[in-house]
């Protein structure tokens, strides 16, 4: 916190200022305290993450939601740009989820959705986004981020934020994998 002197060391019209317009340092609110609210907020997919049952699963459906009506267009129209988004977003999400984890106390809190939205993105790059591959991609992505095959549990050990992070890439990975086989065996089969 800053020192600030007392109050009765100031002119009158600061005083009378002050009274009018109460900074947020006097309420008790500090720039502090409004970045560790942000990390929270950012962390836990807006909030998502209170969700009381199964925090990871609706942040997965935030995740396809934001495929489905928010990241669609771009990657039609510009996929090198939808990539180096995703990878801007997930080195920052990999900060703000260490951040977060320090301040839950909690180095994978189930507070912490981010992984999922990223990891459930990640699912869908490159993949079909009609309803039944979304649902595809969720599914198989939810199932890869349970059972963690290797390397997500190696990842998943590391108890960091970048752990958080990236055991959720590489069930991602497998996910988009997995789909680009199920999408090459179905147009192969309808031939």
């Amino acid at each position: 916190m800053c020192y600030e002197p007392p109050l009765n060391h100031r002119p009158a019209k600061q005083v009378s200022e002050r009274a009018q317009h109460p900074s947020w340092s006097q309420q008790g609110v500090s720039l502090a305290h409004i970045f560790r609210l942000a990390v929270v907020f950012i962390a836990s997919g807006a909030g998502v993450g209170y969700t009381p049952l199964f925090p990871g699963t609706v942040g997965s459906l935030l995740g396809l939601l934001l495929v489905r009506y928010g990241l669609g267009s771009v990657w039609d129209s510009a996929p090198l740009i939808c990539l180096g988004l995703f990878a801007a977003s997930f080195s920052a999400a990999c900060v703000v989820a260490t951040y977060a984890g320090r301040l839950l106390g909690e180095a994978d809190s189930p507070l912490i959705v981010l992984d999922e939205v990223l990891g459930m993105v990640a699912t869908m790059l490159g993949n079909r986004r009609s309803w039944p591959w979304l649902l595809a991609g969720f599914t198989a992505f939810r199932l890869f981020d349970i059972i963690k095959p290797w390397p997500a549990s190696w990842f998943d050990q590391m108890q960091s934020g970048s752990g958080v992070m990236l055991d959720d890439l590489a069930a991602a990975c497998y996910a988009n994998l997995t789909l680009k086989v199920l999408q090459r065996l179905v147009r192969d089969s309808a031939l």
